[in-house]
């Protein structure tokens, strides 16, 4: 019933797809990234382009699951559901994971550097975020500079101030061995700490200590201004690790000024990136100042 133009054929030159209209229009620069499966099957698409959003993505991810592993290994020994240690561990590896993040990052912005790259934000994203956290870890032992691998720090190697309501940890001499050995690495590393001389009595000082103390965040657990002796508990970053800290006064010869002594100890671990020793030089120069 219907006549056909005699100058169009009745069978199609080409069979009508939706994909045949599609297809032209996946060029590099408009296929989504989260679709790269798709170039796979277009031959305007090359591999250089397939594998750049292919590591650009995984990278971006793999930089974003370092930061969550971090975060949660981190927060839960904050709050003590995990160990301090396997927290820190968390940390370290996170590391890991970032720095494969990296190489993937650094992988995939190679790949798409010969032509149009839609994934390339997220290359960049990626490479951004794990260099950042590599980084930081890469610049720690360059904070603590040259500090042995010792965690009980005093300012009298002969007779440190003693702790007698906090616990000394039973493994003290973990990584020395003998208190002679203990001693060698301590003076060697820490000849400048010494104990500071006020012109106030035993009572006043210590006062001042306790106050000092308590502004720093500590946690006081014993104290005895006539005795001059305090104990106390300081956290050290994110993670709180926790180190115990005896300070003791007495009086001088005089009896009219007063000696000061402190000692800070980790409770875990054996290094401490030189925390306990600043932590003695800021308090002994902030209680001098007073």
């Amino acid at each position: 019933m219907f006549d056909v133009h005699p100058g169009l054929s009745r069978e199609p030159t080409e069979p009508y797809t939706p994909s045949a209209r599609i297809r032209p229009r996946l060029t590099p620069s408009r296929i989504p990234a989260d679709f790269s499966f798709m170039a796979q099957r277009d031959p305007n698409l090359s591999n250089w382009a397939v594998w750049a959003t292919r590591l650009a993505l995984w990278s971006l991810r793999l930089a974003l699951f370092s930061l969550a592993v971090a975060a949660i290994g981190l927060t839960l020994a904050r709050y003590d559901v995990i160990a301090k240690l396997a927290g820190f561990s968390a940390l370290l590896g996170g590391g890991l994971i970032s720095a494969l993040a990296l190489i993937l990052g650094i992988a995939g912005l190679v790949a798409g550097r010969k032509g149009s790259d839609p994934s390339r934000p997220r290359g960049i994203a990626g490479v951004a975020i794990s260099f950042a956290y590599v980084g930081f870890l890469a610049t720690r032992p360059l904070v603590a500079g040259d500090a042995p691998a010792i965690h009980d720090i005093t300012t009298d190697l002969s007779n440190p101030p003693q702790f007698e309501a906090l616990p000394l940890r039973s493994d003290n001499l973990a990584g020395v061995g003998t208190m002679e050995n203990w001693r060698k690495i301590h003076s060697e590393a820490y000849g400048d700490l010494a104990p500071i001389t006020l012109s106030k009595p035993v009572a006043e000082a210590t006062a001042d200590a306790i106050r000092l103390a308590k502004q720093a965040g500590w946690q006081i657990v014993a104290s005895d201004p006539a005795r001059g002796h305090v104990e106390a508990t300081a956290s050290v970053s994110y993670i709180r690790f926790q180190d115990d800290v005896a300070i003791r006064i007495v009086p001088t010869a005089d009896g009219r000024r007063s000696r000061v002594d402190m000692r800070s100890v980790s409770r875990v671990g054996i290094g401490d990136l030189g925390v306990n020793a600043r932590r003695i030089r800021d308090f002994l120069e902030a209680l001098a100042a007073e």
